[in-house]
């Protein structure tokens, strides 16, 4: 699906607030309700939206020990290790980069024992040649 610019506008808008009402959104998009609705339905039916979801402050939901590893795959590798960590549940996205590092792994853990094991599950999965991972102590932004 090709994206325009009121397409990449429209979900700049619900990145920051996906609860934004229909008609603030033709508002500040300077496009009428029925286009807005169309175009989220259209997204949303092409995968462009695969979700809405809620962000809550850290001190709001439950206390968690979140990370960041960068995973440094060998050979051909990255696809085999991507498939095995989407089945940890306590990695919440993946990312692929380029440099030293091939995968960012965020994860997220209640406590620093359960955390312990999943790092530990995870270098063991064929195909990681080396991980470094650092817990995230604050964040700014969302």
């Amino acid at each position: 699906m090709a994206l325009d610019d009121t397409d990449y506008r429209l979900l700049a808008i619900l990145r920051d607030n996906a609860r934004t009402p229909v008609t603030s959104l033709a508002h500040a998009l300077g496009v009428s309700r029925g286009t807005v609705q169309n175009r989220i339905d259209k997204l949303v039916q092409n995968g462009v939206i695969r979700g809405f979801t809620v962000r809550l402050k850290p001190e709001a939901g439950p206390h968690a020990i979140r990370a960041m590893t960068l995973i440094q795959v060998t050979g051909q590798k990255a696809d085999s290790v991507i498939r095995e960590l989407r089945g940890h549940p306590e990695v919440r996205a993946l990312h692929t980069t380029n440099g030293k590092w091939d995968i960012v792994a965020e994860i997220e853990t209640e406590t620093l024992e359960r955390f312990d094991q999943v790092l530990r599950r995870i270098r063991m999965i064929g195909g990681i040649a080396g991980t470094e991972t650092s817990i995230l102590l604050s964040s700014y932004k969302g």
